[in-house]
Parts: C-alpha cells; sequence; structure tokens
C-alpha cells in the first residue's frame, strides 16, 4: 500500500473505528501494481482493541470497467467520424485542386513556397481524416485467411526505411505461427502504427523489436521499444481519442489500434517500465 493511502487509513480509523469499502493500490512481493477495496472495523478480543480487515482485490474489475469505457468512447467518436469524415475532405479535395492549378500559373510564381505550404496542411489534415475514417465499429473488414509473418516480412523495408530516418534500427523475431484470418490492409495499418510509434518513443539510436510467437491459444504479435516508458497518468487513459504525448501527435494511432484488434477479435495488452514498452497484440484461435 502507497504510504500516503496508508497514514489517510490510519487517520479516518482513529476517528470513525470503521472503514467501508475504501480503494487503494498496492503491490505484490512481485512488484505487481494492484487496486483493492479494503474494509475495516474495530474488534475486541479479550482485553484487546484490535481492527478486523479484510481486503478484495478489484483489479480486473477494473480493467475490465475502463476497457468498456474506453470503447465506448470509441464509438462515439467512430460515429462522428463516420458522419462528418467524407463531408470534411470533399471540400479540402476542391481546396487542394485549385492551389495546384495555382502553381502553375504565372501570375502565381511568387507564391510558390506558400502554396507548398498549404498544400502539405491540407494533405496532412487528409491523413488525419483518414486516420478518423477507421475508429467506427461497424467499419466493413475483408477477411482472408494468411500469417502475420508475412505481413511483418513484406512490410520491413518500409519500416526499417523509418527507422534510419530517425536514427533507430528494427530487429524481428519471428515465430513458428499459423495461418490467421485477418484483414491485411488493417494489419499492415496496425503494425505501422504500432512501430511508428514506438520509433518516436525512443530519444536516440534505439531499438523497435518486432515478435510473433504462440502463448496458449492465442497467436501474439508483440512490438517492443527501448524507450522511456509510458507516463501513469497517460496510461490510465491509453487508446482513448486524442490522448497523446507528442507535440504534433494526433492522438488517434492507438485508438486506431484498439479499434482494428476489436474488430479481429484480438485483445491488446501493454506492458510498460523505465527500459521500455511492449505492446501486444493477441489473436485468439477462434479466428483461425
Amino acid at each position: 500500500m502507497q504510504a500516503g493511502e496508508a497514514e489517510k487509513i490510519r487517520e479516518h480509523m482513529a476517528k470513525t473505528c470503521k472503514l467501508i469499502n475504501c480503494e487503494i493500490k498496492y503491490c505484490t512481493k512481485h512488484g505487481e501494481a494492484r487496486i483493492a477495496l479494503i474494509s475495516s472495523d474495530s474488534i475486541t478480543l479479550g482485553s484487546v482493541e484490535c481492527y478486523l480487515s479484510v481486503m478484495t482485490d478489484i483489479t480486473d474489475k477494473k480493467q475490465l470497467e475502463n476497457e468498456l469505457a474506453r470503447f465506448e468512447r470509441l464509438n462515439i467518436i467512430g460515429e462522428t467520424a463516420a458522419g462528418i469524415g467524407h463531408e470534411v475532405r470533399n471540400p479540402m479535395t476542391t481546396v487542394r485542386g485549385y492551389l495546384q492549378l495555382f502553381k502553375r500559373k504565372e501570375a502565381f510564381a511568387s507564391y510558390g513556397g506558400q502554396l507548398d505550404t498549404m498544400i502539405e496542411e491540407l494533405d496532412r489534415a487528409n491523413s488525419i481524416i483518414t486516420e478518423f475514417l477507421s475508429l467506427p465499429k461497424n467499419k466493413a473488414v475483408e477477411m482472408k485467411m494468411d500469417n502475420l509473418n508475412h505481413v511483418i516480412q513484406r512490410l520491413y523495408p518500409l519500416l526499417q526505411a523509418d527507422a534510419l530516418r530517425s536514427g533507430h534500427s528494427i530487429e524481428t523475431v519471428i515465430g513458428d505461427i499459423p495461418d490467421t484470418c485477418f484483414d491485411i490492409k488493417e494489419i499492415r495499418q496496425l503494425l505501422l502504427n504500432l512501430v511508428r510509434n514506438g520509433l518516436e518513443a525512443m530519444n536516440e539510436s534505439g531499438v523497435v523489436m518486432i515478435k510473433t510467437f504462440r502463448k496458449g491459444n492465442h497467436t501474439v504479435l508483440a512490438v517492443q521499444d527501448s524507450g522511456t516508458g509510458i507516463p501513469e497518468a497517460i496510461l490510465e487513459r491509453l487508446g482513448s481519442p486524442f490522448v497523446t504525448t507528442k507535440d504534433n501527435g494526433t492522438g488517434l494511432g492507438l485508438p486506431v489500434c484498439y479499434r482494428i484488434a476489436e474488430r479481429h477479435g484480438a485483445i491488446i495488452d501493454v506492458q510498460t517500465s523505465r527500459r521500455g514498452t511492449t505492446v501486444s497484440v493477441m489473436f485468439t484461435d477462434t479466428t483461425l
């Protein structure tokens, strides 16, 4: 139990001699952070005044509640995206077309730099809308049998180029995994998002490791970086739209990954520390 919480409980018990369902955080002997409800009451054993305390671990329940809340937020954002995404993109396409037309005219030759900047910003906005449109729950997917290792092998040159531009490197540990039923475009997007998140989380000369392996009845795709980990304040809201630690980030990359995983019946698990973060996407055998 954290020192501050223990002190508050002691003060409360000194005043009321009773405690009911107080939520606390504690660590196991293995250093795992957990959440529990603690209740306590004063009792007398012979002539000795004692406290009888009961602690109920609710970590799994809290995690489930957080998952349900995250999916609810994704549903709201996804419905909004489906409603306005295309309507916003259409006028942007018109504006971009006129800017390209103006670039070809001599009268606007002196404004070439400004026109290029406007086109680049429109393209950036368009890429954000593209991510936005990946959030609807009912987005159509084309499921086919393939192997996650094949996706990694085909994307590796692009991922390695991204890594070299930022002074990092990509390594792969390919396991013996069965073919899985998935939408290739969506899994490509998921892998790109996870790897780019990993690259951006590292300061210099870092390594992003891509792994595939079997774990129980799951086929696992894991992306591990050697960054400084995810702050606790961000970790609690991880996967919610627009939550990001990056100055120029949109906060949509990981929510898109959660939505893709949901559409594939997969689960995302995040383990983080000061030595780096590992994001594992676990596909169950029901998708095989």
